[in-house]
């Protein structure tokens, strides 16, 4: 890559003109930014990143690079995203998230480096989650409590999962043009990001990127998942408080007892209240009912039920209220200190379940066995509990060269 006058050029076919998901107009203004070069790039496997760290050695006038690409998590990264201006601040977190949902394996120790770095700085943000089915209104919700918000005094970021295609991969990304007022408001922060077909409603580096967003000084983050159904709960893992948005006339008595989502909830809202006043208010009375019959998931607070109309701006002091009286109700107990504790080490299980899986398919003796097994799977030669049992062993530490003993097909 050359840096030639206003123009950046990018040789090879395989590079974006893109710089980290943002178009630069002034090379002064990106050298202020940050002390990284870092362009996204798909390489062989069709992976998403960026290109090999390249640390800008000099004002971006000398256009020197570093071609070792070392010493990339600088000082000048952690001033950027902490302690620069907002305009700095802003380009500077998207650079870091897009380093975090790199999935090339190349960048995980930058990323983790990054995290190490800018963990001091975390912690002091509110954390709320918001979910709810397609067309319930989530957006629409949160540019409302965003706005509110900023009149508050406050600085609130949106991290807005979009769902992804299972057949393309593909996604659209457009939370931001539902939220036009908030995306224009230099108090808010808003990041979309692709599901990347993760469960949970959530993207797999959600956790990571709320760090990021937290050192940057961020009162309050929104993470506004996919719409999802009853078992997508992973928001609620991850967040403070879980507030799930319905729809008036969205099921009966019996589904809203329906157990999985609707247990864990730590606040229930009742949206388009505008349309059926009626209908809202019955919805309303059902899930107040069910309520009575699910173990709450606190001792120390009661789940509030509240109706309200986010198209018309109203309810939605009651509701942050009610969010407020859940911060207050918890912390003085110790509950939000240890459901904060509790979420750190499921996050530590998470990245340990995902290391393992990413260490099983990039084993050599995996990838080589891998394509006979899977025809040998779809074809009716071995089942596939034999299969798995097969390339599983091949993690499995033997200085003998011996694989466990597989079990009988009668065994299985």
């Amino acid at each position: 890559m050359e840096f030639t006058g206003q123009i950046l050029q990018i040789k090879g076919n395989q590079m974006r003109r893109q710089i980290a998901g943002c178009i630069f107009d002034d090379f002064a203004e990106l050298g202020q930014l940050i002390g990284y070069c870092q362009l996204t790039r798909v390489d062989e496997q069709g992976q998403v990143g960026p290109c090999q760290g390249s640390r800008i050695a000099a004002p971006l006038s000398d256009h020197r690079a570093d071609p070792e690409g070392a010493g990339v998590i600088s000082g000048d990264w952690l001033q950027g995203v902490v302690h620069g201006s907002a305009p700095v601040r802003r380009r500077a977190m998207a650079k870091a998230i897009t380093l975090l949902e790199s999935t090339r394996t190349d960048h995980r120790a930058q990323a983790d480096e990054l995290l190490t770095t800018l963990l001091p700085h975390t912690g002091r943000a509110f954390r709320l989650g918001i979910s709810g089915v397609p067309g319930v209104g989530k957006s629409t919700f949160i540019e409302a409590l965003g706005l509110y918000l900023i009149e508050q005094g406050l600085r609130v970021a949106v991290l807005a999962v979009d769902p992804s295609s299972s057949v393309t991969g593909g996604s659209i990304l457009g939370d931001k043009t539902r939220m036009e007022l908030l995306s224009q408001n230099p108090a808010a922060f808003i990041r979309p990001s692709p599901s990347a077909c993760s469960l949970g409603g959530v993207a797999e580096k959600t956790r990571e990127t709320m760090l990021v967003c937290e050192a940057s000084g961020f009162d309050v983050i929104i993470v506004e998942t996919v719409g999802v159904g009853q078992s997508e709960t992973a928001v609620a893992g991850m967040t403070d408080i879980f507030c799930l948005l319905q729809l008036p006339n969205a099921g009966d008595d019996l589904q809203a007892i329906k157990k999985g989502i609707m247990e864990i909830a730590d606040l229930i809202v009742i949206n388009k209240a505008d349309i059926d006043a009626g209908a809202a208010m019955r919805a309303k009375a059902q899930i107040k009912t069910a309520l009575h019959m699910l173990r709450p998931a606190s001792p120390n607070w009661t789940v509030p039920v509240l109706t309200l109309s986010a198209l018309q701006k109203q309810g939605i002091a009651d509701f942050w209220k009610a969010v407020c009286d859940y911060r207050e109700a918890l912390g003085a107990s110790g509950e939000f200190a240890a459901k904060r504790r509790h979420q750190a080490l499921a996050w530590m299980w998470e990245m340990i379940d995902s290391g393992l899986r990413s260490r099983f398919r990039s084993h050599p003796r995996v990838r080589e066995e891998l394509p006979a097994l899977a025809r040998a799977v779809e074809e009716g030669g071995t089942t596939p509990a034999a299969a798995a049992f097969r390339l599983l062993g091949h993690l499995q530490s033997n200085e003998q060269g011996r694989l466990p003993r597989q079990p009988a097909e009668t065994e299985i």
